[in-house]
């Protein structure tokens, strides 16, 4: 018995062993890729224009990359398509805090960023609160399809409790619609159940979670990542910090 537990005690120590060589190793091929990375030779990139893709001369996005899609007529979109700076905003209608960006931060940001042509904002549904969430994303196109996105998602935000989900049943989002004026109800029920806004919503839906979203709201601000209802403060320190890396 003595002798087994003393073999398992050794092959354990010289497992133990080999997985530090295989991280030691790891590690150093790793710093040796950024080295010859940033020093380049021969072949190496010229070195970006401060504020500017090495390769392309775009502006510099941070490490998730440039993911605005700035499609002309985007109902779910504000602001200029050439908007040096975008914002992309993962949202749930049923999330407090997603209202919560909604009543206090993204009038100022309209106002400050966007109606200067300095920022675009492109809504993204991210619906994870269950079933209601995924119908009311599904609503929020519906009304767009109408013209009435952004009166029906500002509409359902301005009454959403503070700290709860709010319930958005297919009769409460009909309400909605009805109050801020979407023409066609009879259509709007239609497009609400029907496949165009169920798609739409599912490709906002993957987007998302390939980027690793891990909930709402989250913001993307020229490639670069903020999450939650952050003060207005901290919105405009980092659209002020993509706007100076763009020029």
């Amino acid at each position: 018995m003595g002798r087994t537990t003393g073999n398992l005690e050794r092959r354990g120590r010289q497992r133990d062993v080999t997985i530090v060589v295989v991280l030691v190793v790891l590690a150093l091929g790793l710093i040796g890729y950024l080295v010859l990375g940033a020093t380049g030779g021969d072949d190496a990139a010229p070195p970006a224009t401060p504020g500017q893709s090495a390769d392309t001369g775009q502006p510099a996005v941070g490490p998730l990359g440039d993911i605005a899609r700035r499609e002309e007529g985007d109902p779910a979109a504000l602001g200029r398509t050439d908007a040096p700076v975008v914002m992309v905003a993962f949202s749930d209608y049923r999330c407090p805090f997603c209202a919560t960006f909604s009543r206090d931060t993204e009038q100022q940001l309209v106002d400050e960023y966007v109606q200067d042509g300095s920022l675009r904002i492109e809504w993204r549904d991210f619906p994870i609160f269950g079933p209601e969430s995924t119908l009311a994303a599904q609503a929020g196109r519906a009304a767009a399809m109408q013209g009435r996105f952004w009166e029906f998602n500002r509409a359902v935000f301005a009454d959403s409790p503070e700290r709860a989900h709010p319930d958005l049943p297919e009769d409460t989002l009909v309400a909605y619609a009805e109050k801020v004026g979407v023409p066609d109800i009879a259509k709007f029920r239609t497009d609400m159940l029907g496949p165009e806004a169920a798609q739409a919503v599912q490709r906002d839906l993957d987007e998302g979670s390939a980027l690793g979203v891990p909930s709402t709201p989250a913001f993307v601000v020229n490639g670069h990542p903020v999450m939650g209802a952050q003060p207005v403060a901290e919105f405009r320190a980092q659209i002020d910090q993509a706007l100076a890396a763009a020029r």
